[in-house]
């Protein structure tokens, strides 16, 4: 029987690739994105449905979910949507924390708590979440963007026993640094005169680690894997670089690690 994956944040990036590469394996896809009307790539796919999402907007999270169950059995759930915020906290505004803490992690609970109730009546289905290793270490100029991710890497393992009494998985999936736009139109930068130093030298080491030549498509292959290995296994890393830098992480100790950081990012 054919399946079916419900992703979010599709415009770009992962969400784009994870698209392709699940239609490409003969999977119905519901492709969700803010303005759907847009897209003129994914809707030429065979067994892609495009619909509209905002992940910050309650009513429409029950009103899409509604519409992709009446549409097909949903398999595996793909939170996806998100974007990036960064530099010295002090610099960022209310309304700046509150969009990144809504997008990044309340769009991911409320999503995934729409669904559960259908996962719960088929008994089974999977959740399926981008974090990144910025939810297993933090850094700096990253403070609310590595709070969400390090939150959702927790509420996953958490969640993992409830939904399990009721056959339903959950994982992660948390990429390193990989092509996408990401650093570009998903990532919002805020400035202060007094953080400019770490800044720069923060922002120079950004721009040596985006050389990086993991690609979306190959992060999708892990979303892939984890959507159709049938292993209990919550946390999925993905990239080289980021399974080498959490490994080292887990090896020399979280305070080792962070006086590292601290010494190669910002001397």
């Amino acid at each position: 029987m054919q399946k079916t994956i419900f992703i979010t944040g599709t415009s770009t990036g992962l969400g784009k690739a994870a698209v392709k590469l699940f239609q490409q394996k003969r999977w119905n896809v519901i492709a969700t994105m803010r303005n759907p009307e847009k897209e003129t790539e994914l809707s030429l796919l065979e067994n892609v449905t495009l619909l509209p999402l905002d992940v910050t907007n309650l009513e429409q999270i029950k009103n899409t979910v509604a519409k992709a169950i009446s549409l097909h059995p949903i398999d595996v759930v793909f939170n996806n949507a998100g974007y990036g915020l960064m530099g010295a906290m002090e610099a960022f505004s209310d309304e700046q924390i509150l969009k990144e803490i809504n997008t990044n992690l309340l769009g991911v609970l409320r999503v995934t708590q729409a669904f559960i109730p259908h996962f719960r009546e088929q008994k089974s289905g999977l959740f399926i979440s981008t974090t990144s290793i910025g939810g297993l270490s933090a850094f700096p100029l990253n403070s609310i963007y590595c709070a969400t991710k390090f939150a959702l890497e927790g509420w996953s393992e958490s969640m993992s026993f409830e939904l399990g009494t009721h056959n339903i998985g959950i994982k992660t999936v948390a990429p390193g640094v990989f092509k996408t736009d990401f650093s570009g139109r998903s990532l919002d930068k805020s400035t202060k005169p007094e953080y400019h130093e770490i800044q720069d030298k923060f922002f120079a080491a950004l721009d040596g680690m985006r050389q990086s030549t993991t690609t979306a498509a190959q992060i999708a292959e892990v979303v892939y894997e984890a959507a159709t290995d049938g292993k209990d296994q919550v946390r999925y890393v993905a990239g080289e670089d980021a399974k080498a830098m959490y490994a080292h992480r887990l090896e020399v100790g979280t305070e080792e690690f962070r006086k590292e950081i601290r010494k190669q990012i910002l001397g």
